[in-house]
């Protein structure tokens, strides 16, 4: 069974633009230092920029750009495709995007760049509509890891996909606990696999929860549940970005995703994870 350890709440940032491809972000990565990001919209667009900081605390974003995602043709990608959820960047700055709806991975060589197809799993054609892959995260090794939002059933555990370049394996069962569902997944830089969950209860708004574990050859292991926020805390947090400060400590940046709506925000908030 999991057990709980913690995160102490560092800050939060409202993130205001007046560029149309501003909000609905789904997808998060940031640099090493945490100092710049990538983001990604389920509404097609991809954007970067520096985070401003103060005292460690986020205080404002600088040097913003947005782009439009490209299909395989370098064509700006049709609206029936767009709904892009899950973001993870490799070390050579190859960015990997999950997309539902049309469930695939596509890869781009950089910022703005021609898509390029990756083989999918047949189990993707049977996922929701709107229940796909809403997670990505690359390993040390550059294996792609996914999931679906939805496992089926409240006693199904969640398949974690992993895709090694040459083909596609399930080398992962994570166990379902309640009422969260995945909706981002990041490495950390002690190798654990950090998986980012929400739970939307209506006018009660979304809870969100961070669980961990360490992927052997034992399987999924050493769960653990590292923050559990109550509902109305923060909105609807839909990607993470997991790297470590100056201080050594271990930080869970996480954006929430403003629905395009005007009674929502775009806001980066942070948590340190406390041993």
């Amino acid at each position: 069974m999991a057990h709980a350890i913690g995160a102490h709440y560092l800050s939060r940032f409202v993130w205001v633009s007046d560029d149309p491809m501003h909000g609905g972000f789904s997808g998060l990565e940031l640099s090493d230092d945490g100092a710049t990001f990538t983001a990604i919209s389920d509404r097609g667009s991809i954007a970067s920029g520096r985070l401003l900081r103060e005292g460690g605390a986020i205080t404002g974003v600088a040097d913003l750009r947005f782009e439009r995602l490209r299909d395989t043709k370098g064509a700006p990608v049709l609206v029936k495709a767009e709904d892009a959820e899950g973001l993870a960047i490799a070390p050579d700055g190859t960015l990997f995007v999950s997309f539902e709806g049309q469930h695939r991975l596509w890869s781009y060589a950089g910022f703005g760049a021609a898509a390029q197809a990756l083989p999918v799993h047949p189990d993707f054609a049977a996922l929701q509509l709107n229940s796909g892959l809403e997670a990505l995260a690359i390993d040390s090794d550059g294996s792609l890891y996914t999931l679906p939002e939805r496992s089926g059933a409240m006693s199904t555990p969640f398949p974690l996909y992993r895709y090694d370049g040459a083909g596609w394996s399930i080398p992962y069962i994570l166990p379902r606990r309640g009422t969260h569902l995945p909706v981002a997944a990041d490495f950390g830089p002690d190798g654990k696999f950090y998986l980012l969950e929400r739970d939307f209860s209506g006018l009660l708004g979304f809870s969100s929860r961070v669980r961990r574990f360490t992927l052997g050859a034992e399987g999924a292991q050493d769960e653990e549940t590292v923050l559990t926020t109550p509902n109305l805390r923060h909105g609807n947090l839909e990607g993470l970005s997991v790297w470590r400060d100056a201080a050594g400590d271990i930080r869970l940046t996480m954006v929430v995703d403003d629905n395009f709506s005007m009674f929502q925000l775009t806001e980066f908030v942070e948590y340190r994870v406390t041993e």
